[in-house]
């Protein structure tokens, strides 16, 4: 896959397979493409050329919209939440793609609309006990912490009911004991049958969680392997700290 923004290559033929049941790795320095490379496969930016599947199906150049139907949920690095809205209602805009009908049978408020609002209500509780927010439903996004607007938009994300969860740095500025249980919680999200990938500079959490990673370099694909494979690859070690430090260190 490539990606331009006028004169400027951002993705210089990267490319990876994830596996079903995989939790797969993206890793690299600052400015290495990550997040660009997030967007095009969540569909916020359109590649330049290349290929993006999903079961076999091309879905590149769809709309976040299209890709939620074959499956595919994100969370951000900076959370999007509704600040005055509550914890329940801000998971609830997770479930939009499974109401049946459209806005007109929605506004009309038929028996099935209101038997599935109730039904998807009561899914949305039951993530956020599961994953530790139960006491947080009726409460406005604006008075919790930024660790715990990550959980919400993690339960948002899996009331979509995804095959394939993309996590764009969940532990970013979260203390170390909420990156054990945000460790427990990805492990979990594996064994409902949903592949993962996740961006993370917390090689730490990359280390515990991942079958495979891919590091990226300047827009390029440095290296593919196991997150121990790239944590003593020198050229990783190049990558992140410069090479100067990584001879000193050698």
């Amino acid at each position: 896959m490539n990606l331009r923004f006028g004169g400027i290559t951002v993705l210089h033929d990267v490319g990876f397979e994830v596996e079903p049941g995989q939790i797969f790795g993206l890793v690299g320095p600052n400015g290495a493409g990550k997040t660009s490379l997030f967007n095009c496969i969540s569909g916020h930016y359109k590649p330049s050329s290349g290929s993006i599947t999903i079961d076999g199906v091309e879905v590149l150049g769809s709309a976040p919209a299209t890709l939620a139907r074959h499956g595919l949920a994100r969370t951000f690095q900076h959370p999007a939440l509704q600040l005055h809205a509550t914890v329940l209602e801000n998971v609830l805009l997770g479930a939009h793609g499974r109401l049946p009908g459209g806005p007109l049978e929605w506004s009309m408020r038929l028996p099935r609309t209101v038997r599935s609002e109730r039904a998807l209500r009561i899914e949305a509780l039951e993530l956020l006990e599961r994953n530790g927010l139960g006491w947080a439903a009726k409460v406005r996004a604006d008075e919790l912490s930024h660790g715990l607007h990550k959980g919400v938009e993690l339960c948002r994300a899996l009331l979509m009911r995804p095959k394939l969860l993309l996590l764009d740095e969940p532990a970013a500025g979260l203390p170390h004991a909420e990156v054990e249980q945000l460790i427990e919680t990805v492990r979990r999200i594996r064994e409902d049958d949903i592949t993962v990938v996740v961006v993370e500079h917390h090689m730490g959490l990359i280390a515990a969680l991942t079958d495979r990673v891919v590091v990226l370099d300047h827009g390029r694909t440095l290296m593919e392997g196991t997150a121990a494979e790239a944590q003593s690859d020198p050229r990783v070690i190049e990558a992140y700290i410069g090479k100067d430090a990584a001879d000193d260190a050698a």
